[in-house]
């Protein structure tokens, strides 16, 4: 065997031993690209059967949030204002109620990235009730969103400020009937706003918490005509 002959042999092994190594290392990335790949298209399943929400699911939760948070503060006024044992126990059953569906529906909207409606937005307005007239039930979706500020006097039920104002002065049997009437009127509103939600949002847990609230505080209204001395129908 000549010299050239051997460096021949070892030129060729070495050629075939880098193909060797080209071959594995493609067959590695496709491999990894086959992983990414599939790893892809399950994150693209997963995002597509996510819950989708729409702008009457935002403009839910954005009323739902001040309405429920003003039913909180009527509520805590009763433990020092009312006569009634009724309405005191009632009005603690509307915050332990109430409280954690707000917790639930700000979680909502900071998840998809919406405005959730600052303290303050509570009430109204100094019209008073008569400024909720003609208001159907929080179909108001174009309002909402994270470039608008939801505006409570475009809920219906809410309580303007002189409302309020009465309420809190009140004590004793004039407190318990001006509660039990304000928050009847303020259920029917939450009740009206349920059913829009219901009829037109398309996110699951909204629609489910609609129902919830729709039934719940349905159950309410009937209980609070009941103390008033008023007909269920």
């Amino acid at each position: 065997m000549t010299v050239r002959t051997l460096t021949r042999r070892t030129a060729l092994a070495v050629v075939a031993g880098a193909a060797s190594l080209v071959l594995a290392a493609c067959g590695a990335d496709g491999g990894d690209a086959g992983a990414h790949a599939a790893h892809g298209g399950s994150a693209a399943t997963g995002a597509a059967g996510a819950a989708t929400h729409n702008a009457q699911d935002v403009a839910f939760a954005q009323g739902m949030i001040p309405h429920h948070r003003q039913a909180l503060e009527m509520a805590r006024l009763a433990a020092g204002r009312a006569s009634s044992p009724e309405v005191k126990d009632l009005a603690a059953r509307i915050e332990k109620a109430q409280a954690p569906e707000i917790r639930t529906m700000t979680g909502w909207l900071k998840g998809w990235h919406e405005q959730v409606p600052a303290a303050g937005t509570d009430h109204a307005g100094h019209t008073g009730r008569d400024g909720m007239a003609g208001m159907p039930g929080m179909d108001h979706a174009n309002h909402g969103g994270a470039t608008g500020t939801p505006g409570a006097a475009r809920m219906p039920g809410m309580m303007g400020d002189d409302d309020m104002a009465a309420l809190r002065k009140a004590t004793g049997r004039d407190f318990d009937t001006r509660f039990l009437s304000l928050m009847v009127e303020h259920h029917q509103g939450a009740v009206a706003m349920a059913a829009t939600e219901r009829g037109k949002g398309a996110y699951g847990p909204a629609k489910r918490a609609a129902a919830a609230i729709a039934t719940a505080q349905s159950a309410e209204i009937a209980e609070m005509k009941r103390l008033l001395g008023e007909s269920a129908g």
